[in-house]
Protein backbone atom coordinates (compact mmCIF):
# COMPACT_ATOMS: atom_id res chain seq x y z
CA UNK A 1 0.00 0.00 0.00
CA UNK A 2 1.45 3.33 -1.09
CA UNK A 3 0.93 6.76 0.41
CA UNK A 4 1.24 10.23 -1.07
CA UNK A 5 1.24 13.91 -0.16
CA UNK A 6 -1.68 16.10 -1.29
CA UNK A 7 -1.69 19.87 -0.84
CA UNK A 8 -5.28 20.52 -1.88
CA UNK A 9 -8.49 18.82 -2.99
CA UNK A 10 -10.91 21.13 -4.75
CA UNK A 11 -14.49 20.09 -5.35
CA UNK A 12 -16.87 21.34 -8.04
CA UNK A 13 -14.15 22.66 -10.33
CA UNK A 14 -15.17 23.52 -13.88
CA UNK A 15 -11.86 24.45 -15.54
CA UNK A 16 -9.93 21.23 -14.93
CA UNK A 17 -11.61 19.08 -17.55
CA UNK A 18 -15.08 18.23 -18.85
CA UNK A 19 -18.11 18.59 -16.58
CA UNK A 20 -18.05 19.09 -12.83
CA UNK A 21 -14.85 17.71 -11.33
CA UNK A 22 -12.89 17.11 -8.17
CA UNK A 23 -9.24 18.09 -8.60
CA UNK A 24 -6.52 16.48 -6.52
CA UNK A 25 -3.33 18.55 -6.24
CA UNK A 26 -0.26 16.40 -5.61
CA UNK A 27 2.68 17.96 -3.79
CA UNK A 28 6.10 18.16 -5.40
CA UNK A 29 7.29 19.31 -8.81
CA UNK A 30 10.66 18.78 -10.52
CA UNK A 31 10.32 22.15 -12.24
CA UNK A 32 10.49 25.64 -10.77
CA UNK A 33 8.71 27.77 -13.34
CA UNK A 34 9.33 31.45 -12.76
CA UNK A 35 5.59 32.15 -13.04
CA UNK A 36 4.31 29.13 -11.08
CA UNK A 37 0.84 29.88 -9.70
CA UNK A 38 0.98 27.02 -7.18
CA UNK A 39 4.29 27.67 -5.38
CA UNK A 40 3.05 25.67 -2.39
CA UNK A 41 3.03 22.65 -4.70
CA UNK A 42 6.73 22.76 -5.58
CA UNK A 43 8.33 21.22 -2.47
CA UNK A 44 7.67 17.54 -1.90
CA UNK A 45 7.16 17.80 1.86
CA UNK A 46 4.39 19.58 3.81
CA UNK A 47 5.16 23.23 4.58
CA UNK A 48 3.76 26.06 6.67
CA UNK A 49 1.78 28.73 4.81
CA UNK A 50 1.37 31.99 6.70
CA UNK A 51 -1.50 34.13 5.43
CA UNK A 52 -3.97 36.73 6.60
CA UNK A 53 -6.11 33.99 8.16
CA UNK A 54 -3.19 32.58 10.13
CA UNK A 55 -1.03 29.53 9.61
CA UNK A 56 -1.91 26.33 7.80
CA UNK A 57 0.00 23.29 6.62
CA UNK A 58 0.12 22.75 2.87
CA UNK A 59 0.49 19.03 2.46
CA UNK A 60 -1.29 16.05 4.00
CA UNK A 61 -0.35 12.40 3.74
CA UNK A 62 -2.96 9.92 2.53
CA UNK A 63 -2.77 6.22 1.88
CA UNK A 64 -4.14 5.17 -1.48
CA UNK A 65 -7.10 3.52 0.29
CA UNK A 66 -7.88 6.68 2.28
CA UNK A 67 -7.81 8.98 -0.74
CA UNK A 68 -9.79 6.59 -2.94
CA UNK A 69 -12.45 6.22 -0.24
CA UNK A 70 -12.77 10.01 0.01
CA UNK A 71 -13.03 10.43 -3.77
CA UNK A 72 -15.47 7.54 -4.19
CA UNK A 73 -17.95 9.44 -2.01
CA UNK A 74 -18.17 12.00 -4.82
CA UNK A 75 -18.25 9.71 -7.85
CA UNK A 76 -22.04 9.58 -8.19
CA UNK A 77 -22.49 13.35 -8.39
CA UNK A 78 -19.45 13.72 -10.68
CA UNK A 79 -20.83 11.14 -13.12
CA UNK A 80 -24.27 12.77 -12.98
CA UNK A 81 -22.67 16.05 -14.12
CA UNK A 82 -20.57 14.46 -16.92
CA UNK A 83 -17.44 15.14 -14.90
CA UNK A 84 -14.81 13.17 -13.07
CA UNK A 85 -11.56 13.37 -11.14
CA UNK A 86 -8.49 15.33 -12.21
CA UNK A 87 -5.01 14.66 -10.84
CA UNK A 88 -2.88 17.80 -10.96
CA UNK A 89 -0.12 19.38 -8.96
CA UNK A 90 2.67 19.99 -8.48
CA UNK A 91 3.39 17.08 -10.80
CA UNK A 92 1.48 13.76 -10.62
CA UNK A 93 4.37 11.92 -12.26
CA UNK A 94 6.48 12.43 -9.11
CA UNK A 95 3.97 10.25 -7.22
CA UNK A 96 3.04 7.96 -10.10
CA UNK A 97 2.80 4.69 -8.16
CA UNK A 98 0.54 6.31 -5.56
CA UNK A 99 -1.72 7.95 -8.16
CA UNK A 100 -1.97 4.69 -10.13
CA UNK A 101 -3.01 2.80 -7.01
CA UNK A 102 -5.63 5.41 -6.14
CA UNK A 103 -7.10 5.23 -9.66
CA UNK A 104 -7.24 1.43 -9.50
CA UNK A 105 -9.31 1.73 -6.30
CA UNK A 106 -11.79 4.24 -7.71
CA UNK A 107 -15.29 3.42 -8.88
CA UNK A 108 -15.99 3.91 -12.58
CA UNK A 109 -15.35 7.61 -13.21
CA UNK A 110 -13.69 9.79 -15.84
CA UNK A 111 -9.99 10.31 -15.05
CA UNK A 112 -7.93 13.24 -16.28
CA UNK A 113 -4.19 13.69 -15.71
CA UNK A 114 -2.85 17.24 -15.82
CA UNK A 115 0.92 16.99 -16.28
CA UNK A 116 3.99 18.93 -17.35
CA UNK A 117 5.25 15.75 -18.99
CA UNK A 118 8.48 15.95 -17.01
CA UNK A 119 8.97 12.42 -15.74
CA UNK A 120 10.33 9.00 -16.57
CA UNK A 121 8.70 7.09 -19.41
CA UNK A 122 7.55 4.21 -17.19
CA UNK A 123 5.79 6.63 -14.83
CA UNK A 124 4.25 8.50 -17.74
CA UNK A 125 2.94 5.28 -19.29
CA UNK A 126 1.60 4.11 -15.92
CA UNK A 127 -0.65 7.15 -15.55
CA UNK A 128 -1.55 7.69 -19.19
CA UNK A 129 -2.80 4.09 -19.38
CA UNK A 130 -5.19 4.83 -16.49
CA UNK A 131 -6.42 8.18 -17.81
CA UNK A 132 -9.32 8.95 -20.13
CA UNK A 133 -7.92 12.36 -21.07
CA UNK A 134 -4.58 14.12 -20.60
CA UNK A 135 -3.92 17.83 -20.18
CA UNK A 136 -0.29 18.33 -21.23
CA UNK A 137 1.37 21.63 -20.30
CA UNK A 138 3.78 22.85 -22.97
CA UNK A 139 5.67 26.02 -22.16
CA UNK A 140 8.76 26.64 -24.29
CA UNK A 141 10.18 24.85 -27.33
CA UNK A 142 13.64 26.39 -27.11
CA UNK A 143 15.64 24.22 -24.67
CA UNK A 144 17.98 26.94 -23.25
CA UNK A 145 15.02 29.24 -22.62
CA UNK A 146 13.14 26.34 -21.03
CA UNK A 147 16.12 25.70 -18.75
CA UNK A 148 16.29 29.37 -17.77
CA UNK A 149 12.61 29.85 -16.98
CA UNK A 150 11.68 26.44 -15.55
CA UNK A 151 14.96 25.14 -14.09
CA UNK A 152 15.14 22.11 -16.39
CA UNK A 153 15.53 21.27 -20.06
CA UNK A 154 12.62 20.02 -22.13
CA UNK A 155 14.02 16.79 -23.60
CA UNK A 156 11.92 14.51 -21.37
CA UNK A 157 8.85 16.65 -21.93
CA UNK A 158 9.05 16.54 -25.71
CA UNK A 159 9.78 12.79 -25.69
CA UNK A 160 6.74 12.13 -23.54
CA UNK A 161 4.61 14.39 -25.72
CA UNK A 162 5.46 12.32 -28.79
CA UNK A 163 4.89 9.13 -26.78
CA UNK A 164 1.48 10.41 -25.70
CA UNK A 165 0.44 10.81 -29.31
CA UNK A 166 1.74 7.33 -30.15
CA UNK A 167 -0.25 5.80 -27.29
CA UNK A 168 -3.47 7.02 -28.88
CA UNK A 169 -4.80 8.73 -25.77
CA UNK A 170 -6.77 11.93 -26.47
CA UNK A 171 -5.04 15.00 -25.12
CA UNK A 172 -5.20 18.78 -24.85
CA UNK A 173 -2.04 20.87 -24.91
CA UNK A 174 -2.16 23.83 -22.53
CA UNK A 175 0.19 26.77 -23.03
CA UNK A 176 0.56 29.27 -20.16
CA UNK A 177 0.99 32.65 -21.79
CA UNK A 178 3.76 34.56 -20.02
CA UNK A 179 4.36 38.06 -21.45
CA UNK A 180 7.49 38.21 -23.57
CA UNK A 181 8.42 34.62 -22.69
CA UNK A 182 5.99 31.93 -23.85
CA UNK A 183 3.64 34.17 -25.84
CA UNK A 184 6.15 35.21 -28.52
CA UNK A 185 5.32 34.39 -32.12
CA UNK A 186 8.56 32.39 -32.32
CA UNK A 187 7.60 30.15 -29.41
CA UNK A 188 3.99 29.75 -30.51
CA UNK A 189 5.11 28.91 -34.05
CA UNK A 190 7.48 26.30 -32.62
CA UNK A 191 4.60 24.75 -30.69
CA UNK A 192 2.49 24.69 -33.85
CA UNK A 193 5.25 22.91 -35.78
CA UNK A 194 5.60 20.36 -32.99
CA UNK A 195 1.87 19.61 -32.85
CA UNK A 196 0.76 19.91 -36.46
CA UNK A 197 0.79 16.17 -37.23
CA UNK A 198 -0.43 14.86 -33.87
CA UNK A 199 -3.58 12.81 -34.44
CA UNK A 200 -4.49 12.57 -30.75
CA UNK A 201 -4.54 16.33 -30.17
CA UNK A 202 -8.04 17.62 -29.43
CA UNK A 203 -7.15 21.30 -29.13
CA UNK A 204 -4.70 23.81 -27.69
CA UNK A 205 -5.72 25.90 -24.69
CA UNK A 206 -3.94 29.24 -24.27
CA UNK A 207 -3.92 30.26 -20.60
CA UNK A 208 -3.56 34.03 -20.01
CA UNK A 209 -1.02 35.13 -17.42
CA UNK A 210 -2.25 35.37 -13.82
CA UNK A 211 -0.81 38.48 -12.19
CA UNK A 212 -2.20 37.51 -8.79
CA UNK A 213 0.01 34.43 -8.48
CA UNK A 214 3.04 36.37 -7.19
CA UNK A 215 1.37 37.23 -3.88
CA UNK A 216 1.21 33.53 -2.93
CA UNK A 217 4.99 33.28 -2.69
CA UNK A 218 5.23 35.54 0.35
CA UNK A 219 2.76 33.38 2.26
CA UNK A 220 4.78 30.28 1.40
CA UNK A 221 8.04 31.89 2.58
CA UNK A 222 9.35 32.00 -0.98
CA UNK A 223 10.59 34.83 -3.19
CA UNK A 224 8.85 35.76 -6.44
CA UNK A 225 11.52 36.93 -8.90
CA UNK A 226 10.21 37.26 -12.46
CA UNK A 227 12.75 38.65 -14.92
CA UNK A 228 10.03 39.57 -17.41
CA UNK A 229 7.62 42.49 -17.52
CA UNK A 230 4.30 41.37 -16.02
CA UNK A 231 2.55 44.50 -17.30
CA UNK A 232 3.38 43.78 -20.93
CA UNK A 233 0.32 43.11 -23.10
CA UNK A 234 -0.12 39.44 -23.97
CA UNK A 235 0.24 38.23 -27.53
CA UNK A 236 -2.92 36.19 -28.20
CA UNK A 237 -1.96 35.03 -31.68
CA UNK A 238 -4.47 32.26 -32.30
CA UNK A 239 -4.05 32.61 -36.06
CA UNK A 240 -0.78 30.65 -35.97
CA UNK A 241 -2.73 27.61 -34.80
CA UNK A 242 -5.85 28.17 -36.90
CA UNK A 243 -3.87 28.44 -40.15
CA UNK A 244 -2.52 24.95 -39.50
CA UNK A 245 -5.94 23.51 -38.71
CA UNK A 246 -5.30 23.21 -34.96
CA UNK A 247 -8.31 24.03 -32.81
CA UNK A 248 -7.34 26.69 -30.26
CA UNK A 249 -9.16 28.37 -27.37
CA UNK A 250 -8.20 31.17 -25.00
CA UNK A 251 -9.26 29.96 -21.55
Amino acid sequence: MTSGIIFDIKEFTIHDGPGIRTTVFLKGCPMSCMWCHNPEGQARQPQVIRGLAGERIAGKEYTAIELAALLNQQVYILRANEGGITFSGGEPLLQAAFVAEVIDLLDDVHILMDTSGYGQEQDFRLLVDRSDLVFFDLKLIDSPLHQHYTGCDNDLILRNLHLLNELGKPFVVRVPLVPGVTDTNQNLAGIVQTLRRFSGLLRVDLLPYNKAAGSKYRYAGMEFKPDYDESRELNLNTALFEHTGIKVTVV
